[in-house]
């Protein structure tokens, strides 16, 4: 409600006595009040009703009634309008008076129209329910028929232009529905590649008389669905965060859709483990040892097996292997295993096996063989007859197998008579000179007839008191000593060795015709 001022354009052309007719023109008029109520549908578009009166002018006033659409456009602190209505208007016409006449002020009713718009400032008073509408500018357009009477007939066909001011009062609101909101969640929200993750969204503040749309999208995701719940294929994602999003909406306008994001974590997978274990873990060289491996994936992912060995040999593919230690020194042997998961991912682990040392081989013991004897050519006690060939022959035989092997042949005598002359006693000899000389002789016999290399020959007496020769073998590394003890070495360069045939007679006769 408020002032106005309203500038009318047109002439009312009235007939005068004689068939003469006068114009008559509308001029503004100053002032005049204004009143309107609008009921706004929603925010922006409602219904108005307005009435306006300029009570007197120049020539004559005029009051519209009007109904009409009005929309509005509401910004911070002032709100735009424009309107448009149809109605009625009370206009005033001619105005008789003068001589003869009593004054006449004739007004008729006819169609009104109204275009314009406007501009209201919201003043801070009565929880901003009051406002200042600063102009509001109409275009009016008027017609009136005023009949044909002289002096007091004649039609109008005004165009106005109009201004108006005033107070503006505000009752009730209109709250728009509140806008659509959406939340979504995914579970589980790590997962490792190739499980499932479900999202689901949720919205808020629906049109139940309205069907919504959903979708789903991401950055290198595979989304299935077009509903409120979807599933995400991560069999083809790497490991990483990752965001999705949904998006509801029921319609074009503003608070009719919303977004919402979730986030996930596809995880890498854990690489396996293992342990293993040797049964028995001490070995005899040439033993064979179980290696047992047990491998673990967090994830259950397949293994596959496979071990190596510092020494010896292993063979396996499942979680059991045979190491088998033949040809592997002493000592400890180092077995690895290894699982590999269908990702490429390994775990390694060790166990060992101890191989023990085999046992020194038995020290070398001279070794007796055969003995010769010397009890029938009472008159030279001393040769190797032929009776003792078959056993130096076998003599000969264990030292040519044996090259790293020595001979040692130790003469023996039994006890002599004493010569009952004096002469015989002193050119007697005893039994310690003839058991010498028989292992003289004896050696004299391998190195001429058998070829044996006399430094491999120890000659020896011993005291058993026998006519023999025995023949030892003593391999490398025994000690003739320790195993045939109490036995002489015989100065080989103090006695001789004697030939084993008599020289003939002739020989003799002069050898002795030379003592």
């Amino acid at each position: 409600m408020g002032y106005s001022y309203v500038a009318p354009h047109g002439t009312v052309s009235t007939p005068y006595p004689g068939g003469v007719n006068t114009d008559l023109n509308y001029s503004s008029i100053e002032y005049g009040a204004i009143g309107s109520i609008a009921y706004y549908f929603n925010r922006y578009v409602g219904g108005q009703v307005e009435y306006v009166n300029h009570p007197n002018g120049a020539n004559d006033g005029a009051s519209t009634t009007q109904a009409g659409i009005i929309f509005r456009y509401p910004a911070e602190g002032m709100t735009w309008f424009a309107h448009g209505l149809a109605g009625g208007v009370r206009l005033g016409g001619p105005n008789v008076s003068g001589p003869g006449f009593s004054p006449k002020h004739v007004y008729t009713w006819g169609p009104a129209l109204t275009a314009g718009g406007g501009l209201d400032y919201e003043l801070p008073f009565l929880d901003h329910r009051l406002a200042l509408r600063i102009f509001q500018a109409d275009y009016e357009y008027w017609h009136a028929d005023f009949g044909p009477q002289t002096l007091t007939g004649g039609r109008a066909n005004v165009n106005a232009a109009r201004l108006s001011a005033g107070i503006v009062l505000h009752f009730g609101s209109i709250v728009p529905p509140p806008p659509v909101q959406y939340a979504c969640v995914v579970n589980p929200a790590s997962v490792f590649p190739g499980e499932q993750v479900t999202v689901t969204g949720t919205a808020t503040n629906l049109n139940p008389k309205k069907t919504p749309s959903y979708t789903w999208s991401g950055q290198g995701l595979t989304v299935g669905g077009t509903n409120p719940t979807s599933t995400i294929d991560t069999g083809n994602l790497q490991p990483g965060n990752y965001t999705i999003t949904g998006h509801v909406s029921e319609g074009p306008k503003a608070g009719q859709s919303a977004d919402c994001t979730a986030q996930f974590t596809v995880k890498q997978f854990e690489p396996p483990t293992v342990s293993c274990t040797a049964n028995p873990s001490t070995v005899k060289p040439g033993e064979s040892s179980t290696i047992t491996c047990n491998g673990v994936s967090p994830q259950s992912r397949p293994l596959t097996y496979s071990y190596s060995a510092s020494a010896g040999s292993i063979n396996g593919t499942g979680n059991t292997a045979t190491l088998a230690t033949s040809g592997a020194p002493a000592g400890t042997i180092t077995v690895t295993g290894t699982v590999q998961d269908d990702k490429g991912q390994t775990a390694s682990a060790t166990t060992t096996v101890n191989v023990e040392a085999p046992p020194p081989p038995p020290t070398p013991k001279t070794q007796t063989l055969c003995s010769i004897q010397f009890d029938k050519d009472k008159r030279r006690p001393g040769r190797v007859d032929n009776e003792a060939k078959a056993c130096l022959d076998d003599v000969a035989l264990n030292a040519q197998q044996k090259a790293d092997a020595s001979l040692v042949v130790v003469g023996n005598s039994a006890p002599l008579p004493t010569p009952k002359s004096k002469a015989a006693r002193r050119h007697a000899v005893t039994a310690e000179q003839l058991a010498a000389q028989r292992a003289v002789n004896t050696k004299a016999y391998l190195v001429s007839e058998k070829g044996i290399d006399a430094s491999r020959i120890q000659v020896r007496t011993g005291s058993n008191g026998q006519n023999e020769v025995e023949n030892y073998l003593v391999p490398a590394g025994a000690t003739f000593d320790n195993d045939v003890p109490g036995t002489t070495a015989v100065d080989e360069s103090a006695v001789k060795a004697q030939p084993r045939t008599a020289p003939h007679r002739h020989h003799r006769a002069a050898a002795k015709k030379a003592q």
